[in-house]
C-alpha cells in the first residue's frame, strides 16, 4: 500500500469521525456508497409506515378542534336559534306591526285602528286633501303594544350602547307617544315633506328635528304654526322618567 494510498485513507476515516461518529475500523468496512442508501432506505420505509398509522389512529379519534371542550357552554352569540335559551313571542299586527302599504284608512290594521280618534281623523283629513296633489300618506308606524315598544328599546340599546344613547330615538313604553296612540310614523319621504309642509292646518306637527317622519296632534297649530320642534325625544319633557 503506497504512503498516498494510505494518506487518503486516513483522511476519509477522520471525516467520518467528525460527522457521522463512527469509528475508523467500522467505516473502513463500509460498502459503497449506493449499497449504503439501499440499506438504510428500507428500515426508514417501515419506520415512516409505522409512524403514519399511529398518526392516523391518533387523528381519528382526537377530538375536533371546532368542538366545545366537555361541559363548556359556547358563547350565547354562537348558539343556533333553536339552542337559545331566550324565547320571545313573535310579534305581529297584533301588536302594532305594520304591513308594506298600510294607509291611514286601513282599519283592519290594529296599529291605523288604535290610533286616538282625533289624530286618526285629522290624519285622514289630510291623506284626501295629499291624494289631491299626487302623494299618498302611508303609515310605517303607529300604535304600538308595550310588548312591541319594549323590544325596539331593547333592540335601539344593543345597537347604541346604551339606555341614554337609545333614548334619542326609542321611547321606554311607559313613555311613548306610539304606545298611547298618539303618533304616527308617515312614509314615503316625499309624504312626510309635503305633512311637513302642510300638516299645520291639520294640526299634525313634527316633533322631533331628528325624526322627520314622526307626527302627533297639536290642535293649538290650527290656523298657526306648529310649535318649535326638540332635537330630540330626550329634550322632551315627557320622555323624562
Amino acid at each position: 500500500m503506497s504512503s498516498a494510498y494510505r494518506k487518503a485513507q486516513t483522511g476519509r476515516q477522520h471525516d467520518a469521525f467528525l460527522h457521522g461518529g463512527m469509528t475508523h475500523s467500522r467505516r473502513a468496512r463500509t460498502p459503497p456508497r449506493r449499497a449504503s442508501r439501499s440499506l438504510v432506505a428500507g428500515p426508514l420505509i417501515v419506520v415512516a409506515a409505522i409512524l403514519g398509522g399511529l398518526g392516523y389512529q391518533s387523528l381519528a379519534s382526537s377530538p375536533s378542534k371546532a368542538a366545545a371542550p366537555h361541559g363548556e357552554v359556547p358563547s350565547r352569540g354562537s348558539l343556533p336559534p333553536s339552542a337559545s335559551t331566550d324565547h320571545p313571542r313573535s310579534l305581529g299586527e297584533a301588536d302594532g306591526a305594520v304591513p308594506s302599504g298600510t294607509t291611514v284608512f286601513d282599519d283592519s290594521v290594529p296599529a291605523v285602528a288604535k290610533l286616538e280618534p282625533a289624530l286618526l281623523g285629522a290624519l285622514r283629513h289630510a291623506a284626501t286633501d295629499a291624494a289631491g296633489d299626487g302623494v299618498e300618506l302611508l303609515v310605517d308606524s303607529g300604535w304600538r303594544s308595550r310588548e312591541y315598544q319594549e323590544r325596539l328599546f331593547r333592540e335601539a340599546v344593543s345597537k347604541y350602547g346604551s339606555a341614554e344613547e337609545a333614548a334619542s330615538w326609542v321611547a321606554t313604553p311607559d313613555t311613548s307617544s306610539h304606545v298611547a296612540g298618539e303618533a304616527v310614523d308617515i312614509g314615503p319621504p316625499d309624504a312626510a315633506e309635503w305633512l311637513s309642509e302642510h300638516g299645520a292646518r291639520y294640526g299634525l306637527c313634527q316633533i322631533y328635528s331628528n325624526e322627520p317622519w314622526h307626527y302627533e296632534l297639536r290642535r293649538e297649530a290650527i290656523g298657526h304654526d306648529c310649535p318649535a320642534m326638540y332635537a330630540d325625544p330626550t329634550h322632551d319633557p315627557r320622555m323624562q322618567p
